[in-house]
């Protein structure tokens, strides 16, 4: 049986020195402490990535003919977020879809679903990624919690282009 061997772990001989042992120097090159990495969701990080990504899903969910879409700005009204995007869907298939879209929007500017609620029933859909949550409902669901009514001091921004 072959043993491998861990090039961190396993240290050298070093003849010159004795027969004392060293570590073996391991190289950080393109690891993610290397300032020279180029990261693609650094830029949108620096441009207010959590309003570029709010806007972004509005559009998705445009896209994917969601209606009555609002994007509300929480900033200083808010502990929990700085962005709401809400979006009103006509059938579970259709709101299932539209998460699925945005989560995948996110993965490509490098952001990370931090909690998902909803998706099974599909009657309101929440996609938390910390500064910008996302809700999919479905007609009864958001007239019934009108979460445009509870945060009504909250500025509406426009995602239109």
């Amino acid at each position: 049986m072959v043993k491998k061997r861990n090039a961190q772990a396993r240290p050298l001989r070093n003849s010159a020195s004795g027969g004392q042992r060293r570590k073996r120097k391991v190289s950080t090159r393109g690891s993610p402490r290397d300032s020279t990495v180029r990261r693609p969701h650094a830029d949108l990080r620096r441009a207010n990535g959590a309003k570029a990504f709010a806007l972004i899903s509005a559009r998705v969910a445009d896209e994917r003919h969601c209606s009555e879409i609002v994007v509300l700005d929480l900033r200083g009204k808010s502990p929990a977020t700085d962005y709401f995007v809400i979006a009103t869907g006509t059938s579970d298939r259709q709101r299932r879809t539209v998460a699925d879209e945005i989560c995948e929007a996110a993965r490509e500017v490098g952001l990370q679903r931090f909690g998902r609620a909803g998706y099974e029933q599909a009657r309101w859909i929440l996609l938390d990624f910390i500064d910008v949550v996302i809700h999919i409902f479905d007609r009864t669901f958001r007239d019934y919690y009108d979460l445009e009514l509870l945060w009504g001091d909250a500025k509406r921004l426009k995602w239109q282009k």
